[in-house]
């Protein structure tokens, strides 16, 4: 499929398929969660930890309902995961859609430039924060591995800047370390 065919899927499957939530709601219900979170572990390197880890097991769930609402196989190379990613999941769930930009040379690696990240809406990060590395939508981050890894990729995915620290757009970086087996599991034949 083409980068147009999968924008195609994903604005089709958030038209027709997505029981909607009020954003405000959602990003409201997000804020609370990181600011518990802050409380909770008093350390930003723990609350993005915490968020990667919520992500992550978020993203091990969604990838089934991705690929019900819109019939897609799995992708034939990272290529084409990227778009998925990009065209389909975030547009089925967020209703943006990031651009894939900045290919390594041997195609293992790519970011996700998101332009308008709507958990941002109405956040401001204290300077501590900032300086001290919390990545407040580091939640993407786990639920793009999640997923990926659902898909028999083991992938190591970052944030590398955000708009609440001061960049122009917000960059999730995404490095495929490696394809893994699928394994049978024991006494199952």
């Amino acid at each position: 499929m083409s980068a147009k065919q999968y924008k195609t899927v994903g604005e089709e499957a958030w038209k027709n398929n997505v029981e909607k939530v009020n954003a405000e709601l959602f990003i409201f219900t997000y804020g609370s969660l990181v600011v518990q979170l802050v409380k909770d572990y008093e350390d930003y390197t723990a609350v993005n930890k915490q968020l990667d880890k919520m992500g992550y097991n978020i993203g091990v769930r969604l990838i089934d309902d991705v690929l019900a609402r819109t019939g897609l196989e799995k992708c034939a190379d990272f290529h084409s995961t990227a778009e998925v990613i990009s065209k389909v999941g975030f547009k089925v769930f967020l209703n943006i859609t990031p651009s894939v930009q900045n290919w390594s040379s041997d195609g293992k690696e790519f970011s996700l430039i998101i332009d308008d990240n709507p958990l941002n809406d109405f956040c401001e990060l204290p300077p501590r924060a900032v300086q001290d590395g919390l990545w407040y939508s580091n939640v993407f981050c786990g639920v793009i591995r999640g997923a990926l890894e659902m898909m028999q990729m083991q992938t190591e995915v970052y944030f590398v800047r955000d708009v609440l620290h001061g960049a122009d757009v917000s960059e999730i970086r995404v490095k495929l370390v490696k394809v893994l087996d699928e394994e049978v599991p024991a006494n199952d034949e």
